[in-house]
């Protein structure tokens, strides 16, 4: 998956969470497809707020832990969102820009077509 082409970003939690953030208001303004996608969407975002709201990343060690905390919960939601059909390209773009700001760029470039990213769209990476 690291040879699709991606935009590699630095760890940035605090960007993260005003991305799950941006999700979770997608979600609830679209109708979350039941109690389960809306637990995962609200703890995503919970997780990342603290560090939307200090504005910095945690030391490396929890930064890491955060991080895949964070991505193992964004891909159950992803599951959600395709399973519901929920998907369209700019919550697609949300997903890719949320694993962007993990360091996960290659994952994110792949999933955010699952969430209903437009493959043609001018903000994929080329």
């Amino acid at each position: 998956m690291a040879d699709v082409p991606h935009f590699k970003i630095p760890l940035n939690l605090p960007h993260a969470g005003r991305v799950a953030e941006r999700i979770l208001t997608m979600l609830d303004r679209e109708g979350l497809p039941g109690p389960e996608a809306e637990r995962i969407a609200h703890r995503l975002a919970a997780l990342l707020e603290p560090y939307l709201s200090s504005g910095e990343n945690p030391r490396p060690d929890l930064a890491i832990r955060a991080r895949d905390e964070a991505a193992g919960l964004a891909r159950q939601l992803v599951d959600h969102i395709e399973r519901n059909q929920l998907g369209h390209d700019r919550l697609g773009q949300c997903v890719r820009n949320l694993f962007e700001c993990l360091e996960l760029g290659p994952e994110g470039t792949v999933i955010s077509l699952r969430a209903g990213e437009d493959p043609k769209s001018f903000q994929r990476p080329t």
